[in-house]
């Protein structure tokens, strides 16, 4: 299975790591950690050092919440990270819902468009394209389509009803098939079914135990469950306190670790080296159930091989 990109086919028969890099001052994690484009590059420089197969970045915070950034802000944060990350020899995705971003980030050889909003948005100045004609241009970039409840400001105060999982592959699987008509080829098209956005916790945690169904329509999956606030509740004291995002970082690990034990292809992380290092131990415990297998599978062979070679009346006891 490949996912086609702008610059690299990449290989999704193993899981593969992507790694987050915000470029912004008011992420629910690590905002303003990251926020000026010479300490963000040091940061995707390490992601890549623990591990990292893909960098993502983004230079607006979709929190709940949180305030859209103008589109010149937010060019002014991303593009410089972009055009030096794009020397490295490594995917880029660029986290961006904006049809002039986007245009902007593929120009410099990004090779992934990653879009909360999944190609719905019109461009911000009348009369350019909008974001689903922007990726179909650029006939191999690759593209990641996110379900999103509501939008960023108000997905929290009004969360979904009814069956989550029903209602996240419905959106998805329309969104991609929409692309397909349009002539983007299918290998070009991941889903993600947007962990936090405008769910609850009950519904992130019924999309991660039914995540198979999700994969129904043949499309690679990326999940993100990284420090999200459903991990906080999950881990709150005993006063009801939601653990912060730091405190997160194991239960991450774990989210990730089942997400791909469900089908998930890429997982989004902060903390790429503990997701690298979990799931080598998952690989490790998967060759050797394999060989197990194997050798199980090998023995009976030998055994039947042996009976049939047995004369009827020795079988018998005659």
């Amino acid at each position: 299975m490949l996912w086609k990109t702008t610059r690299f086919d990449i290989d999704l028969s193993q899981p593969k790591v992507m790694g987050i890099v915000n470029v912004t001052p008011d992420s629910f994690s690590d905002g303003g950690q990251h926020a000026d484009s010479a300490s963000a590059l040091r940061h995707a420089e390490q992601l890549l050092a623990e591990g990292a197969d893909i960098l993502d970045i983004g230079g607006e915070s979709t929190r709940p919440g949180s305030p859209a950034v103008p589109l010149r802000q937010e060019l002014d944060r991303v593009l410089p990270v972009v055009r030096e990350a794009a020397r490295w020899r490594v995917p880029i995705s660029v986290d961006t819902y904006k049809p002039e971003v986007m245009a902007a980030v593929l120009e410099l050889q990004a090779d992934i468009i990653n879009d909360i909003w999944g190609l719905r948005q019109t461009a911000a100045q009348g009369g350019g394209p909008d974001a689903s004609e922007v990726v179909r241009r650029h006939p191999t970039c690759g593209i990641c389509l996110m379900h999103m409840h509501r939008d960023p400001q108000t997905m929290q105060t009004e969360p979904m009803q009814g069956d989550v999982v029903q209602q996240v592959q419905t959106f998805l699987t329309q969104a991609a098939r929409t692309l397909e008509q349009q002539g983007v080829q299918k290998n070009r098209i991941v889903l993600d079914p947007g962990i936090g956005f405008g769910k609850t916790v009950a519904q992130n945690l019924t999309l991660l135990a039914r995540q198979a169904e999700l994969l129904a329509a043949g499309y690679p999956l990326l999940l993100g469950w990284s420090r999200k606030s459903t991990l906080g509740a999950v881990l709150a004291d005993a006063s009801g306190q939601p653990a912060p995002p730091l405190a997160r970082v194991q239960a991450s690990v774990a989210a990730a670790l089942l997400a791909v034990e469900r089908g998930a292809r890429v997982v989004r992380v902060h903390d790429v080296k503990a997701t690298v290092e979990a799931l080598q131990v998952w690989k490790s415990a998967r060759a050797a159930d394999n060989a197990t297998g194997a050798r199980r599978v090998a023995g009976a062979a030998t055994a039947a091989i042996a009976a049939a070679a047995t004369p009827a009346a020795q079988r018998h006891g005659a």
